[in-house]
């Protein structure tokens, strides 16, 4: 038997996980669309179906809320009353599923996501994170792959859904107050991002999945806005993995997202138009520091990471995967990634202190 494929294995894994639940127990997040693609982009395709299996072995997730009423795109104020009702999310996803049928996604992308970014923080930033990952399988397989479509219906529904805005002053829908004009963004080496030396390679060897910007799919052409949006979120990812991999904290998992949510970004910027790459950047750097705030015990200020018998990055993620959680899988192909785009040690420094940390709660 052939290996399977990325698009078979993803394709399968969303067939299996459709209807699943977005939710279990208190609040906690259906991961299993985000992880399987994670696996299949890291090149562990045959074992995706296996992973969705157990996933669905060990959670028991919540019924969708039945569908209310259809949500009016052309009605602010009716799309705006229904951000962040959870009751709606059948509603929502129902609203992406038809704009979807109805237009290319970096259409429909395009018009959402300045509407929503401002709600990034909801549920620890996972319908960012999910609509991510959807982009980045629509990307690779086109959108006429109905299941992938419908994921990321799924993803843009979920976080409409959980929209939950920490900015004071923006109303539900209202777009962040950045114009992507300007020199805002760090300069080179700054926000904690490493030399931009290096390139990809087997991601299993620990080299990455290749550049997004070239590993798959129809993306635009390059442009200066892009590359500086791209290069200031890889150095806030850098600085969050940084500080995740020294800080203490009571649990292993709420400070991660405060560097999934930025690479989450990361992967979808480069499919935006010009004017919405400076506010994601803007609207993942508060998030971030928000999570630093909520999630760390003491304050944070020099950080000095400990990178003495961390393994490399193909056995960082092997690990992850024998581990089996999601967190820790997606930490470290964020991890990968990110090596091959913007060398750094505190990336794999992250990625190892979660694998031990989640290793002893799942004893």
């Amino acid at each position: 038997m052939s290996p399977l494929t990325y698009t078979d294995a993803v394709g399968g894994a969303l067939e299996r996980l459709r209807g699943v639940g977005f939710e279990h127990g208190p609040r906690f997040v259906n991961h299993a669309p985000m992880a399987a693609e994670a696996l299949a982009y890291m090149g562990y395709a045959d074992d995706v179906l296996r992973w969705v299996d157990r996933n669905l072995r060990t959670h028991t997730y919540h019924e969708v809320p039945d569908a209310r009423w259809a949500i009016d795109p052309a009605d602010p104020d009716d799309w705006r009353s229904a951000l962040g009702d959870f009751s709606r999310v059948a509603d929502w996803t129902a609203l992406f599923e038809r704009e979807l049928a109805q237009a290319p996604w970096p259409e429909v992308l395009a018009r959402w996501w300045p509407r929503l970014l401002p709600g990034m923080s909801g549920v620890l930033t996972h319908g960012v994170i999910r609509t991510a990952h959807a982009v980045r399988a629509i990307s690779r397989a086109g959108e006429e792959n109905l299941a992938y479509r419908w994921e990321l219906a799924q993803g843009l529904g979920y976080w409409a859904a959980r929209y939950a805005s920490h900015t004071h002053g923006i109303r539900p829908g209202d777009e962040y107050p950045g114009t992507g004009e300007g020199d805002e963004y760090p300069g080179a080496g700054d926000g904690g991002g490493g030399p931009r030396t290096g390139d990809g390679g087997d991601p299993r060897r620990g080299g990455g999945g290749g550049d997004p910007r070239t590993s798959g799919g129809e993306q635009g052409p390059r442009t200066a806005d892009a590359d500086s949006a791209a290069a200031a979120l890889d150095g806030l990812v850098a600085e969050y993995a940084g500080i995740y991999a020294s800080a203490p904290q009571r649990h292993p998992v709420p400070l991660i997202h405060s560097i999934t949510g930025p690479a989450a970004v990361r992967l979808v910027v480069e499919h935006l138009p010009a004017a919405q790459r400076r506010p994601s950047y803007l609207v993942a750097r508060d998030v971030s520091a928000s999570m630093l705030d909520w999630f760390s015990t003491t304050p944070v200020t020099t950080l000095p990471v400990g990178l003495s018998g961390v393994p490399d990055l193909g056995e960082v993620f092997a690990t992850a995967v024998a581990i089996g959680d999601e967190h820790a899988i997606k930490l470290a192909e964020v991890a990968v990634r990110h090596q091959a785009l913007a060398p750094d040690p505190r990336l794999a420094a992250a990625a190892h202190a979660a694998n031990q940390g989640l290793a002893r709660f799942r004893r």
